[in-house]
């Protein structure tokens, strides 16, 4: 991982934007606050946590040849959408996760689930990987809500990581959002001004982000580390190329004075 030696010291890892779940996947704190705005998302984490085998068991149903269609896919599409029970829409959230176009999560204005189908020869069923996030989410909290609340979790033994959808490369760069919630500008700035707040009060905070001149505006306070990592550049995924990332990192002793 990219974070390696980066990592400030703490007993509890807070990530208002867990997404995925990799770093917290990839980590060994004490404990963890993990939050999204994707109630989908977060009513899954929290079943495979508490219904583990149950989820499995109910999940690996439609991982079979004959939901690897179109037809069978939209169905589960739209029972998805209208469907109000939890589990259910937990157990078609993965299914859709795997077999919807390029793995994506996206909503339409109205909120409901849009992706097309992948076409995919034969999705993975991700056991192992449902049971380890089961067995390290023991020691987690899952909450759907804010950054701000998120972060407003934090004490003086929580490190706190930001990874929130990143901010465009250039002007004219346009992105789908993840979520029909769009982080703006003014969300990122911020999301900067909270971090500043939090290491006031001895608390570290890492951010990632494009590094950008409008990001290095953000975290002028903070130091700042570069990396270049592998990203798809081009609306339809086939260009990648390395582009720098900025990880800037709040922690008590090296943020900068604010500009008078």
């Amino acid at each position: 991982m990219i974070l390696n030696g980066i990592w400030p010291k703490g007993e509890c890892l807070v990530e208002p934007f867990v997404g995925a779940g990799s770093v917290f996947l990839n980590t060994d704190f004490s404990r963890y606050i993990l939050a999204d705005i994707n109630s989908d998302l977060i009513s899954l984490y929290n079943i495979v946590k508490m219904r583990t085998d149950e989820y499995v068991q109910a999940a690996r149903e439609l991982f079979v040849p004959e939901t690897n269609c179109a037809e069978v896919y939209y169905q589960f599409r739209e029972e998805f959408n209208k469907s109000q029970d939890p589990f259910r829409r937990a157990v078609l959230f993965l299914y859709l996760n795997r077999y919807g176009y390029n793995g994506l999560c996206r909503y339409n204005l109205r909120g409901e689930f849009n992706v097309p189908f992948g076409r995919y020869k034969k999705p993975y069923f991700p056991e192992a990987e449902l049971y380890h996030f089961a067995e390290k989410a023991q020691n987690a909290f899952f909450y759907c809500e804010s950054y701000a609340d998120s972060m407003a979790r934090a004490d003086d033994a929580s490190v706190v990581y930001c990874d929130p959808p990143y901010a465009p490369l250039s002007a004219t760069a346009n992105f789908t959002a993840y979520h029909t919630n769009s982080f703006t500008l003014e969300q990122q700035a911020h999301l900067a001004e909270i971090a500043e707040g939090l290491v006031e009060r001895h608390i570290p905070v890492l951010i990632s982000n494009h590094d950008t001149m409008l990001t290095r505006e953000w975290y002028q306070r903070a130091k700042l580390h570069v990396v270049k990592v592998r990203r798809s550049i081009s609306s339809n995924g086939g260009t990648r190329k390395k582009v720098d990332e900025l990880l800037a990192l709040y922690k008590p002793g090296v943020v900068s004075p604010a500009k008078k």
